[in-house]
């Protein structure tokens, strides 16, 4: 069995794009992604699925109908499935996404 170690720095190099995730791993039925985000997404919700934001590099903002989040470098938050969700960033901030390989989607980051 081959191993291979993930190198996160360089995955995120790779990436060019805002909001458009990039797989670099799996493990049972889960789906790790590292993505690039700044300024707004849309709102939306996962029904039924949790989802984990790493947040890498940078500060993100998760707003919800009744408030809202604020996750820094280093820190991890897990958003429950069904929550209408708006993910924001003031500046570019980088991520890692942990959710399962097939998440139930109204729209959200991963349908793109």
């Amino acid at each position: 069995m081959p191993y291979q170690v993930i190198n996160i720095k360089e995955n995120l190099s790779q990436i060019n794009e805002l909001w458009s995730p990039k797989v670099v791993g799996e493990i049972n039925d889960f789906q790790f992604k590292l993505i690039k985000i700044d300024g707004d997404f849309i709102w939306h919700e996962h029904q039924g699925a949790d989802k984990v934001f790493i947040v890498l590099e940078g500060e993100m903002f998760i707003a919800f109908r009744d408030g809202q989040v604020k996750i820094s470098k280093g820190e991890m938050f897990i958003v429950p499935g069904g929550a209408e969700q708006k993910p924001f960033a003031e500046k570019e901030c980088h991520i890692m996404l942990v959710e399962p390989k097939v998440a139930v989607n109204t729209g959200g980051i991963d349908s793109k």
